[in-house]
């Protein structure tokens, strides 16, 4: 739509600005999403949800909605991916209703976001620079201790665990006895430590269902249908739709073959797995050997996908669990919302997760040794893709359409990536995550870029970089590293002091000490940022004692 369309549109849908609705200009996304507390994105994002939730239309003048823009040319994210750094940096931010909309104008080529910001969770207040804000008439304000207390006092509703309802009529004739004897086997080998084997043995087949946790009150739950019903028994959970479909794709993504395949899922996930051609790899691009043969694909991280997939399905949306085998790659998708948040925080839990979707299946796939017991599958697999020197995991967190979706690759992108996990004992797992994001040609955050500079690990500048075997360029990358960060803020007050004193009682202005430091300032930032930073340091050094201000000049006390 051309800016007039675009900007009616808006008006019509975005009318007025409220505690709901707020309109930025943001003309610069890259220095305006995470920048100054208070005027960033993050912050409003921030006051917006701890509201009622709402909107932010980014691009546009305030008070008239005249389309401006938001220059996206140096933001190193999409709207897509946009979404989860805004998860990464507010705190307590629910992702469910969280998405962003990109509109660009046929004529004027502006480009226009609108924020949709979900309400805070019951007492969880959703945080931006560790503050909570909220807005108060036209200004954005830190949360108040009234507002504060009313969060917290919110009654939690408990939502009901859909696995865990009880299933009408059904009975044990509902239940597959080859699945039932296979829980068996393997809730003995999952408490092999706590409980005798013999015991579990005497155990009828209510004692093991109930205590699996999947049989309540002598009654089956929708989770042992999952796991260990009988074909036809699917009918009884309608009108869930409780199917995982194998498609198989050419290198052109045409369809080769397909199957379906439904309950008992602790039987056919190995039947699903079995459509796989895992192939042998015996050689890497270059014709470089590996020390030994090696599977497309490890087992353990096969799995684990298709299990987290049936075990954290929203089953409610009625969807199919979707396994699309490529050449290269295996993926899956499932719907619902990535429970976690983010990949980063997946990645960095240390302990079991919180809550999960479905909690009596999750519980009982713990009990039959389907999925890990204290949430660590997948970084897992993500350490099992280092170990083999495969490119990471892909996660796609559809937030909008709730729907989440991981690509294993099972070939090589990158020879310098390989050789380099290969050879660097160094590395950590956030460095290869790094690393194979640069692999892939998707951009990393500046002062990521900076730091792997400085390693050696990338060779090029910040804006034009590249994975680097040649460490002896360390050295060169290291005092561009330097430039690029500036001097730290004890060096630069040091500069300040011999400059204020060589000047004696004349003094110096800001701008003349602007000046004088600008050459040993960060040279990532924009020089209105670097004024501003030199502003920062006077004050600072203003209340130490150390400079004194008379008008606009500057003097040692």
């Amino acid at each position: 739509m051309t800016s007039k369309e675009l900007q009616q549109y808006l008006l019509r849908e975005f009318p007025q600005e409220n505690a709901c609705c707020e309109w930025k200009e943001m003309k610069n996304l890259k220095n305006s999403f995470a920048g100054d507390e208070k005027d960033d994105l993050i912050s409003y994002v921030s006051a917006i949800a701890n509201m009622e939730g709402g909107h932010l239309v980014i691009g546009v003048q305030d008070k008239t909605l005249e389309i401006v823009g938001t220059d996206l040319s140096k933001f190193n994210l999409n709207f897509q991916s946009a979404v989860w750094k805004l998860l990464e940096h507010c705190i307590n931010l629910s992702s469910e209703g969280l998405s962003i909309d990109e509109y660009t104008t046929e004529d004027t080529y502006k480009t226009v976001w609108i924020v949709h910001i979900p309400k805070h969770l019951p007492r969880r207040p959703v945080y931006a620079h560790k503050k909570a804000w909220q807005r108060v008439e036209d200004s954005l304000v830190e949360m108040t201790q009234e507002r504060l207390a009313a969060i917290l006092e919110e009654p939690i509703f408990e939502a009901k665990d859909w696995s865990a309802e009880i299933v009408p009529n059904a009975t044990l004739a509902d239940l597959d006895e080859l699945a039932v004897a296979k829980a068996r086997v393997m809730f003995k080998k999952v408490h092999a430590s706590k409980i005798p084997t013999e015991e579990i043995d005497t155990w009828t087949v209510e004692e093991l269902l109930c205590n699996s946790g999947i049989m309540i009150d002598g009654k089956l739950t929708r989770a042992a249908i999952i796991l260990l019903g009988k074909t036809v028994s699917v009918f009884k959970l309608r009108p869930a739709v409780v199917e995982v479909t194998w498609t198989l794709r050419d290198g052109r993504q045409e369809v080769v073959d397909y199957e379906h395949f439904t309950v008992p899922f602790i039987l056919t996930v190995d039947q699903i797995l079995s459509k796989i051609r895992n192939l042998t790899m015996r050689e890497l691009p270059g014709g470089t050997l590996f020390p030994e043969t090696m599977k497309q694909y490890d087992d353990y991280t096969i799995r684990e996908a298709l299990h987290n997939a049936i075990a954290h399905q929203d089953y409610t949306l009625q969807q199919r669990i979707n396994f699309v085998e490529n050449p290269n790659f295996l993926y899956y998708a499932n719907g619902g919302s990535f429970i976690p948040g983010t990949l980063q925080k997946a990645l960095a839990t240390k302990g079991p997760q919180r809550h999960f979707r479905n909690e009596c299946l999750c519980r009982a796939m713990v009990n039959f040794n389907m999925i890990d017991t204290v949430s660590r599958g997948i970084k897992k697999m993500f350490n099992e893709q280092w170990r083999r020197h495969f490119p990471m995991p892909d996660y796609e967190i559809d937030a909008l359409n709730k729907e989440v979706g991981v690509k294993i690759y099972g070939n090589t992108i990158n020879e310098k990536y390989t050789k380099l996990l290969k050879e660097n004992n160094t590395l950590t797992l956030e460095d290869c995550i790094l690393l194979d994001a640069v692999q892939k040609g998707h951009r990393i955050s500046e002062d990521h870029v900076l730091a792997l500079l400085g390693r050696g690990l990338l060779e090029g500048d910040v804006l034009e970089y590249s994975i680097s075997l040649d460490i002896a360029k360390k050295t060169k990358q290291l005092s561009d590293y330097t430039r690029n960060r500036g001097l730290d803020k004890a060096k630069l007050q040091q500069m300040i002091l011999q400059y204020l004193q060589n000047a004696g009682l004349v003094g110096a202005k800001r701008d003349a000490i602007f000046e004088y430091l600008k050459d040993v300032l960060p040279k990532t930032k924009t020089q209105e940022q670097q004024e501003r930073m030199v502003g920062n340091i006077l004050s600072e050094m203003k209340g130490a004692g150390t400079i004194i201000p008379k008008g606009r000049t500057w003097y040692l006390k």
